[in-house]
Order: C-alpha cells, then structure tokens, then sequence
C-alpha cells in the first residue's frame, strides 16, 4: 500500500463560528493576516519535504474563497514541489476541471509540473464543490458532461505531438491546441479521480483510473468500490488491481491511544469548522435528483455535506472508518478493518494536519505512522484479499 500525506493548508486562526453564518465563499478576508499566511505556506511545504524524507508520498489539492485551504491554484505548488522534492510522487488530488473555463490550461499546468518533477506527478481530476460554482460564475447543471469533455480534451492535448488540432466539443472550444511543454511521462501523467458515489465510480471503472474516495466511510466506500469493480466486469474488462483504489481519511498516530485520540480531535477542525449554509452546499442541479430526494427525507446534506452539517464526537467518526487514531497497534487495526470490508485498496491519503494541530504534532504524528503502520500495511496489497 503507498501512503500519501496531505493537508488542506488550512486558515485556522478565525473567529468564533457564531459570528459568520459561512466559513466559504462570503467569510470576509480581513480575517486573513497575509504575514500569519506567508508562515503557514513556508510550513506546509516544509512539512511536505518532511513527508517525503520520512518516505511518505504528497497529495495536494485546491479550494477557492475558502479558508479551509489557501491554495487557490495547486499547480502553484506542484511546481514548487516539483523542485524542491526529489522522490516523492506528487498528487493533485485534484483540477476542478468542470469548473474550469480553459482545460487546456490545465494540461498545459500539469504537463509543466510533470517536466518540473522529471515525472513524478499524477494527475487527479474533479468536478469540484458546490460551494464554488457561485464564487466562480459556474451553473451547477450538467457538470458531470462537462467534467468528461474537459477531460477527453486534455488527455488529446496531453497525447496529441503532431501540429495543433482543434476542439468543437458541446462544453469548449479551441482554435488551435498544440502544448508546450508536453508531458514527461509518455503517454501522460497517471490519472486519478474522485469517486463519491456509486454512479460516479462506474464511469471511472470503465476507463481504469485510480477512483479515490474520501471520507466515505465504511458502506459509502464499500459501495463505490463495488460498483468500479462490478462495471469492469460488465465491460468484460480485467479484474482491477488494488492500486486502482484509494482511500482519504483523517489520520493521527501516537505513542498511547490518548495521543492518538488527542491529535485527531485537533484534525476534527477540518468537520467541525466547515460551517456552510445551504444554498451553498446544494445549487439547483448540482446533485442528482435521487441523492437530493434521500437527502430531505434524512434531514441533511448530501453526501460529505451532511457530514459537515452534523459533527459529532471522535469516536463516532472512528467507528465510521473516517478517522483512524491511536497507538500504531490501533491505527493499524483500523485500516485492516477498513481495507477487508471493501475489498482492499492499495493507496491511504493521510490527512495528518489541520486547524490547531501545530508542526511538532503534525510531524511526530506522520512520524509514528511511518515508523510504526507504514510498513506493516504494504504487506497488505501484497496478497490478494479472499
């Protein structure tokens, strides 16, 4: 199994939670000290580097308008990254491409990034989150048309050496494509893509991407696992390997389960403080009609949102798979426990930082987890699971 550090490089210093109705798109920026800012982005890479010595893997990602994350373009710091590292493979996890209104844009960034890194990059994609369309003039309708389209431009973009082609799609249009840089690996960046539904995970089945869930917790997972595996069988399509599996959780790992637990409740800030109202978590014709229906009758979000919407205790979310904490003995326990009810995956994105958790804990704690899991979960994706 690889192990990816990530952090949403939070701006945590906010006020109290009661004083603004959203943390997203209209929490106004005087909140936002840009010396305190320069701090946190110098020690966020410096944690990265810090990942990557210890033997960890790097996932980034990017939001808008938020204070959640301060990365408003990853490529920015993939290209940093790209530079600075030396081993580690570096993950965008991921381009909201369906938001994007230049995809090629996007293959020209990550073409760049995967030449700055001398091809270490892999390339996620998204749709992106709802709480964006408004910041960024986007309809929330036909997102996942868009979604496809942009991607089928830029994996031609990415594959196309020939002279300049041209696009006539329903969603973009470009005159002439012909990139430079193209990318370093041949004939692109491995792709990944988030999956958080059922639904969703059959298209990335069927074209064998690495689909990534993230704080889906023990059936949501075991559900899109399922449906990828089940789509490629219906296609006749080989049986995937584990490595096309990855899973997000929040993760601490101490020396006594009270470290542990101590330290993933300061990792809970990232739940606990995405205080969003619902016109922002639900634009009309963002989320299908079936998961909007389930979602009125349950009384809350959709999806991850209802998660935001409802908090609840540490050990809640631990008995839910979407935070494993511990000792090293327990944290392992916990992602076996996860990794045989859904069939395995070969990929963990560690979110081991957020609000309060300071750069001495975030580092003792990836520290812990390479020492004292890491090596004891590769062995996992080195059988086959019965």
């Amino acid at each position: 199994m690889q192990a990816w550090f990530f952090s949403e490089n939070a701006y945590h210093l906010l006020p109290d939670a009661k004083e603004y109705e959203s943390i997203r798109v209209q929490l106004p920026n005087r909140y936002y000290d840009p010396k305190i800012g320069a701090d946190l982005y110098h020690r966020f890479i410096d944690e990265w580097l810090i990942a990557e010595d210890l033997g960890l893997d790097i996932m980034v990602n990017e939001h808008h308008q938020t204070a959640t994350n301060i990365n408003p373009s990853a490529a920015v710091v993939m290209g940093a990254l790209g530079r600075v590292t030396r081993k580690a493979r570096i993950l965008i996890l991921g381009n909201p491409i369906a938001n994007r209104k230049e995809p090629v844009r996007v293959a020209e960034e990550m073409a760049m990034v995967d030449v700055y890194s001398r091809g270490r990059l892999e390339c996620g994609f998204v749709r992106g989150v709802p709480y964006e369309l408004s910041a960024g003039n986007h309809r929330p309708t036909h997102m996942m048309e868009r979604f496809w389209e942009a991607h089928d431009l830029i994996v031609k973009t990415w594959t196309t050496h020939d002279g300049p082609f041209n696009w006539e799609g329903k969603f973009f249009h470009a005159r002439q494509v012909n990139i430079w840089p193209r990318p370093y690996q041949d004939p692109h960046p491995p792709i990944w893509i988030t999956a958080l539904s059922p639904s969703s995970a059959r298209e990335v089945g069927a074209r064998g991407y690495v689909a990534a869930c993230f704080l889906t917790g023990w059936d949501g997972t075991k559900g899109i696992f399922d449906a990828y595996r089940a789509r490629r069988a219906e296609l006749g399509l080989p049986v995937p390997a584990l490595d096309r599996f990855a899973y997000a959780a929040l993760v601490y790992t101490g020396e006594t389960d009270e470290e542990g637990y101590a330290g993933a409740k300061k990792l809970l800030w990232y739940i606990e403080s995405n205080k969003v109202p619902p016109q922002y978590t639900s634009p009309p014709g963002y989320h299908p009609i079936p998961s909007v229906v389930a979602s009125m009758k349950a009384g809350a979000g959709a999806g991850i949102f209802r998660l935001f919407k409802n908090p609840a205790p540490l050990d809640e979310y631990m008995e839910r798979g979407l935070v494993f904490a511990g000792t090293p003995d327990s944290v392992y326990s916990q992602i076996k426990k996860m990794y045989d009810h859904v069939g395995g995956f070969g990929h963990l994105l560690i979110m081991g930082q957020a609000g309060y958790l300071d750069h001495d804990e975030t580092v003792k704690g990836m520290t812990m987890f390479t020492r004292e899991v890491y090596p004891r979960i590769k062995e996992l994706t080195s059988v086959s699971v019965a």
